[in-house]
Order: structure tokens, then sequence, then C-alpha cells
């Protein structure tokens, strides 16, 4: 069984079945479209909503090689399909997606049966999905799209409890900690396990490989001990960044940079998923205010809370920053704004794709973790040296004279130059290796395909 190879003539036939975050639709695209160019079929199956935003992002040169296949969720309360994705959900309707996703996996049974493709690519939280995966003879494999990093320290938890992460610098903070507590303590222990209990099912159900965003330049020794707790092999795809399209260069916020000296300007952004509190708003609207850079700034409020930008930031704020800041309800064309060249730094939370946006485009972070694994995330960039954290007060609290004093530190001040150096490099780095990660991948998966 193990001497045959894969027919290279026959395209592979792969479902790939994302969770319903932008932060994992989006790498999904991304190795969607790389491997499209390699002789795989793509069927990308997830919710009308989430399909309908990724249609447009869809260049007609991938029409023959990627098709889109909707799942329809139950409308459950306060869950109506414009819901079906995380991207602006409530924080409280969270459980209510994940039980109205649950209840969709006869249906999503039902695609795999008919599709029968050579392959599944899966996401974490699904463990159904491998399930009925393996019911049908179809091998299996768990594309993990945040960092070996993560990843390695959430399976020590759950192999080695008590005892403690064996790199040091990753860790998490006493106040990120308490707040990990206090956001627990507000979930029943049953719905806490029963998420570990998807998580691990999910990994573990992975057939011999797990599928990972990211580079062994940066996370090798985090890959090799993921392989060592598990015995799978960790098989990096590289950054997975989104082109920026030509609609993006077309945009008002380009034109406004575009008359920006060069790395002059920061670009402020907590992700799709992730609602800043009023205090934090406040604090960092006032270290925006006292730097001595311009920025971007988009602000996101939830579904359904209608807040006027006035209401929300500082008295006058407007008008004191002037035309040194733009800042708006919405969303911004991220790749675009971080390859500008009047872009000299990124105030970011530390989502995984955007960590991986920055170095691609050489961009220095300004770290703010919120939570999950961006505390973890953020304390990796500032050990690869291509970023420098604000760190909160002994409460947990943001300071606006720390997070100008960062800002301008990693923007404009001699002690910053090291950091600037170190994003150049990595930019440098990550433009050598091309596609090389995808190349192994592809290699990796069809050695699989042959051997099922």
């Amino acid at each position: 069984m193990n001497g045959f190879t894969y027919n290279h003539d026959k395209p592979l036939r792969v479902l790939m079945f994302p969770w319903l975050g932008y932060g994992h639709i989006s790498p999904f695209l991304e190795l969607a479209k790389k491997l499209s160019q390699r002789n795989f079929v793509i069927y990308l199956c997830s919710t009308p909503v989430i399909l309908n935003s990724i249609e447009k992002k869809l260049s007609p040169e991938f029409s023959p090689s990627i098709h889109l296949l909707e799942l329809h969720l139950q409308t459950l309360p306060n869950l109506p399909p414009s819901h079906h994705t995380t991207n602006g959900l409530p924080p409280h309707l969270m459980n209510t997606l994940k039980e109205a996703f649950d209840l969709a996996s006869p249906d999503f049974a039902l695609i795999l049966k008919t599709l029968k493709p050579d392959l599944l690519i899966y996401d974490f939280l699904q463990p159904w999905a491998p399930k009925s995966a393996a019911e049908l003879k179809i091998p299996a494999v768990e594309f993990i799209s945040s960092s070996s990093t993560m990843t390695a320290y959430m399976l020590h938890e759950f192999n080695k409890p008590g005892i403690k992460f064996p790199f040091s610098s990753i860790c998490y903070r006493d106040y990120e900690k308490a707040r990990i507590e206090k956001q627990e303590a507000s979930i029943s222990v049953e719905n806490l396990e029963e998420d570990k209990r998807r998580v691990r099912e999910c990994f573990y159900l992975s057939c011999d490989i797990v599928l990972i965003k990211s580079f062994k330049e940066i996370e090798g020794k985090y890959s090799d001990y993921i392989t060592n707790l598990t015995g799978k092999k960790v098989v990096p795809l590289g950054p997975l960044v989104q082109e920026p399209t030509l609609e993006d260069s077309e945009s008002e916020l380009i034109t406004w940079l575009n008359q920006k000296e060069k790395k002059s300007t920061i670009f402020v952004s907590f992700g799709s998923e992730y609602f800043l509190s009023k205090e934090d708003l406040v604090e960092i609207a006032y270290g925006l205010e006292n730097s001595k850079v311009n920025f971007i700034w988009p602000i996101r409020f939830q579904k359904g809370e209608n807040l006027e930008l006035e209401e929300a930031l500082p008295k006058g704020f407007f008008n004191r920053v002037g035309n040194r800041g733009k800042v708006f309800n919405g969303w911004a064309p991220q790749a675009k704004i971080l390859e500008h060249p009047s872009i000299g730094g990124f105030v970011s939370h530390c989502g995984w794709s955007s960590v991986m946006e920055s170095m691609k485009y050489g961009v220095p972070i300004i770290a703010m973790p919120m939570h999950i694994d961006q505390p973890i995330n953020s304390r990796i960039v500032e050990d690869v040296g291509i970023a420098v954290e604000v760190v909160r007060d002994s409460d947990g609290k943001l300071r606006r004279e720390e997070v100008a004093d960062i800002i301008n530190q990693v923007v404009l001040d001699k002690d910053g130059e090291f950091v600037r150096q170190k994003a150049k490099d990595m930019k440098e780095k990550l433009c050598i290796k091309g596609d090389e990660e995808i190349e192994q991948v592809a290699k990796e998966l069809e050695k699989l395909c042959a051997k099922f």
C-alpha cells in the first residue's frame, strides 16, 4: 500500500471546511488558491453569508478550480442567517452559533457522501466532520490557523497539566490569567470542558499530519514540540497572506496615505471579532492623539450596536487630531494599507493572520493583545524582534502615556531602529522563500491520499 503513488494527471478533489470566523475563512481561502494552482480542485463549504463575502475575493481565474458549497444552518432564536458568521457577532450569541453549526452535521455528512472528495481539510471545532469522513474512508486533515506556539502551549496544558511549559518566554502575564479566569467563570463548566474536548478530538482525529499556518524559521522548535507530544507531523503552510486587490488601490484611504511621508503613519486594527471596551477605546484614542504620528483606525462595533463615533471617542478628539488621523466605523483594506510605503507601524491585537501580514510587508508591530491566543502571539513576535508590546498596568488597564510612548519608540525613536530593521529583514526572508512550504504541502497531501 505504501509503495502506491498518486496519479498526477488526475486532480485531487479536496473539500475544505473552516469554522465560521473570518480569521479561519481567510487562511482556508488562501490555501485553496495555492493548491488550486497545483492540480487540486477545491470545494469550500460554509454558510451563505460567508460565501457571499468570499465570492468577491475570487478572481475569475479560480472559477474552474475553486467551487463554493453552501451549508445552511438552522435559524435559532436571535440567530438569523446574517449572523451565521462570527464577524460582528455579539459575544453572547457565540454558543448559539456553535449549537447551530453542530445541528448542521447531518447536512455536512450528506455533502461528503454526495461529493466523495479525495480528502477533507477541516478546522478545530467540528470533530463530527472527520468522523463522517472516516465512515466513508476519506482521509481527513486538520488545518490549524493559529500559531504552532499557541497549539504547542495548548497541547502541553492538555497532556502535562500542572507542569511548566518548557519555553519560559511563552506565558500569560498575571493580568491576562486573571482576565481568562474571569471569562471562564462566566461560562458553565460543561461548556468549557466541551470546547476543550472538541479541540483535543479534532487534533487527534487528523490523519498522520496537521497543517499549521506557520514557517520553521520562527516556530520550528514549537512545531517539533507538538510532534514530540503527540506523534503528529506538523506541516507548515507559510504565511498564507491575502494579496491586495485592484479595487483596494482605489480606496480613499490609499489616496490619503499617498500624501503622507514615508513611514510616518500607523495602521490600528483589532480584528473582525474583538470589540474594544469603552475604557480601552478611550485610552487608545488619547495615546494616538498624544503620539507624533499619523494614523488610520477603523473602529468596529457589534452588530446591532448603533453608536456614533463622536459618542464613543473623547470629546473634541476629531478637531484635535485634524488631518493626522483617519478614524471611521467599518472595514479597511488591511493588506493594501500595510504594504503602503507611508506605513511605519501596526498597532495590532496580534491575531495570527495580522501577525503574518505584518511580517510579509515588513511592518513593525505595536502589540496590544486582547484575548485567547493573542498574548502568546505577542510573546512570539517580541521574541523574534519585530514587535514591542504596550504592557498594561497591574490591574490590566491600558495607559495612554504607555500607548503613545511605544508608538513613538517603534516608529520614530532611535531605540526602535532594531525592531524596524528586524521587520525589514523578515520581509526580505519571506520574499526569498516564496511558496516553498506549499510545494511540500502538496506532496504531503498527495502522499496521504495515495496511502488511502
